[in-house]
Order: structure tokens, then sequence, then C-alpha cells
């Protein structure tokens, strides 16, 4: 009588992942977000910048819904300058008699706005200096860089004060000003990780393929670039933030009567004294974003560099 082989335990969720020899490109790719997960999760701070930002995002989408009043309308007669925790005013009210807690939420939405868009402009134009920069070389490179280099002379907020004096005041030129101030560091760092893969096995392989140098750029270099220019991009999220709150503070970003939270920090600057809500409030919410981007950036960047993570 033949005994029948036993059968291999069917394995978990969680070895399936972590194999070492994935039998598909997905399980690999799942297998290296889950392990990215693991080691972003361990990180505590990191989270709790993760919960900021997710709170931000879910304030912004629903500010129509938490809001109890108008963002841009007060009672000036009955509501003007009115302290914290009175009534139905819980962080108080400014010199029009509007409530600052719908002011702060409704403003969360200009901060991504101007945080996403930043990013969008300015990371692509980076990526695509860089790579094309590192991998032409030659007076390509010079140029390229030389070009950089004379944007990276000039401090941030001084370039972009310069951009929106020449383009006007409005929450659209400011967009415009810190995306054009903002690229030159991302075509820093994709210079850098261009110049260590361009001459690697891979790439030659790839050449003797066939591929153009558009291809490789495009499909094989530009990749491998990404993780580095996500973790800068986050990092660098709360300095367009204070940017922008430093444009609006100065009247040149964010227009009245917009919940913007620097310009909200600039009109309440003459009650700082007696009326310290109006200002603090919103400096206060600018402090916990900002934290919130910079625990997150460094959280993906111990999950992401392979160096830190052990990958």
């Amino acid at each position: 009588m033949t005994v029948p082989a036993s059968q291999p335990a069917p394995m978990s969720r969680r070895e399936w992942l972590l194999s070492d020899r994935p039998q598909s490109r997905v399980q690999a790719r799942l297998g290296r977000a889950y392990v990215t997960w693991r080691q972003f999760s361990a990180n505590k701070l990191a989270v709790l910048g993760l919960i900021i930002i997710v709170a931000l995002l879910f304030v912004a989408a629903f500010a129509d819904l938490l809001a109890t009043h108008s963002p841009v309308v007060g009672d000036l007669k009955n509501a003007r300058l009115l302290p914290p925790g009175t009534g139905e005013y819980l962080l108080g009210t400014d010199d029009q008699g509007r409530d600052i807690l719908s002011r702060l939420i409704y403003g969360s939405r200009l901060t991504l706005f101007v945080v996403v868009l930043v990013a969008v402009i300015s990371a692509p134009i980076g990526l695509i200096v860089g790579t094309v920069s590192g991998y032409a070389g030659g007076w390509v490179d010079a140029v390229l860089m030389r070009i950089t280099d004379i944007f990276l002379a000039f401090p941030k907020l001084v370039l972009a004060l310069a951009f929106v004096a020449a383009l006007g005041p409005g929450i659209e030129n400011a967009i415009i000003a810190i995306a054009i101030t903002s690229w030159p560091p991302y075509a820093r760092i994709a210079r850098a990780e261009t110049l260590t893969v361009r001459r690697s096995d891979y790439i030659s392989a790839v050449k003797l393929m066939g591929a153009s140098p558009v291809r490789i750029i495009i499909r094989h270099v530009m990749p491998l670039c990404l993780s580095s220019l996500i973790v800068r991009v986050t990092l660098d999220m709360a300095g367009i933030i204070l940017t922008a709150a430093g444009l609006g503070f100065l009247g040149l970003g964010a227009q009245p009567p917009l919940p913007e939270w620097g310009a909200m920090i600039a009109s309440g600057r003459r009650f700082i004294l007696d009326q310290w809500w109006v200002a603090a409030m919103p400096g206060i919410a600018i402090l916990i974003v900002s934290l919130g981007f910079n625990l997150l950036g460094d959280g993906l960047r111990d999950a992401l560099d392979p160096k830190e993570s052990g990958q």
C-alpha cells in the first residue's frame, strides 16, 4: 500500500509577500511595497506625520461640512474679535467678525492647492533637467548645471518675491513663482542619481539592445531617480508652505478675502498683543502641517533609501 506524499502547507499572505522567489512581477512589487510599509510604520514619528497629512486631506475634502460659518462673511457688529471658546466660535473671530476655525478649514484647501501644484510643476522640470544633464554630459551638462547654479545662488523667498513682483500679486502667480524657484534641488538630485547609473551594466545592456537615449532616460533612468525625488519633494513641502505663507503675509500671495493662512497672520498682526488668537491660530496651523510634512519626509527617506533600510 502506497502512502500519499504530504502536500506542502499553503503560504500565508505575509510569507507570500516576503518570498525571496516571487513568481510574478505583481508579487515582487507587492512584496517591495510591503517591506517599505513595514519599515515606514516602524517609525512612530513618521506615522504621526502621515496622520497629520491625512487629517489635512480630510479637512480640505469636507470643508463644506466641517465649517460652521462662512470663511469670507462675518458678523462685524456682534462677533468682532471674540476670544476662543466664546459661544459658537471655538477659536474666536477676527477683526471682521469671521470665524477663525472656518477660515482655517477652508484655508487648508488653498494650502494643498499650492503644495500640489508646485510639486506637479517643479518636480518634473527638475527630473527632466537632471537626468538629461547627467546622461548627456559634456556641454549639455555644463549649460544646464550653470543655469541651475544661477537659481540656487538666490534665496528661494527672495527669488520668489522678484518673480511675483514681476508677474503681479495673486495665488496663481505665487504658485508659478514658487515652482520656478523649487526645481533646482530636484535637478541636482536627479543628476547625481543619473551619474551613478549611466555607466552600469544595466544601462549598457539596454544600449546594446538598440534603445535610443530618449528611451533610456524616460524608461530606465527616470524611474531609478523617483524614490530620491519623492523624498525630497515631501521634505520640501514644508518649505513650500512657508514660502506661500510668506508671500501671503507680504500681500503678494492670495488676496483678501481668501482665507490663506499667511494672509490671516498679516491681518492679525495689528492685534497681536491684545487679541493674540487672530494671528496665533493660523500660525499654529502652519506649524502643525509643516511638522507633518517633515516627519512624513523623514520616514519616507528611511524607508525608500536602500542604504538606510538595508535592502
